[in-house]
């Protein structure tokens, strides 16, 4: 049930923001074990001309960038199981937006099981439904 929030240093047609979506989403199930089916993912592309690192624009230096920022309750991944999705992010995002800038960055926020949820029920409501067998 992460949300996701992605912005890349792109002009993007309809079609690739769906693959960048697409592709975060089967990332976070295979190195967070996060559901697809209630997973989250808002993609927002940003005019690389209005994208700056170090005083330069991103159009300027010829090169993307990306900001990914996924919520999970805490102490559901490993820092191994982090480690290795920020890995593969990196690697997809080269992949879909071509040579990227060493300033690209992804934020894997944990957030406390009573603090977090959606349809109005926060985890660890669902947690506790779940270890007494109750149906919510």
């Amino acid at each position: 049930m992460p949300i996701i929030t992605v912005t890349v240093s792109a002009n993007l047609a309809p079609a690739q923001r769906a693959e960048i979506a697409e592709g975060v989403s089967a990332l976070t199930a295979k190195h967070l074990r996060k559901d697809p089916k209630i997973t989250a993912v808002i993609v927002n592309a940003i005019d690389p001309a209005t994208w700056f690192v170090g005083g330069l624009s991103l159009a300027d230096q010829q090169l993307a960038s990306y900001w990914l920022d996924i919520k999970v309750v805490v102490g559901t991944n490993t820092k191994d199981e982090k480690a290795a999705y920020l890995a593969a992010i990196y690697a997809f995002m080269a992949e879909k937006l071509g040579p990227l800038h060493a300033e690209s960055y992804a934020l894997v926020h944990e957030v406390q099981a009573d603090a977090y949820g959606f349809t109005g029920l926060t985890q660890e409501r669902r947690y506790i439904a779940k270890q007494l067998g109750v149906s919510l």
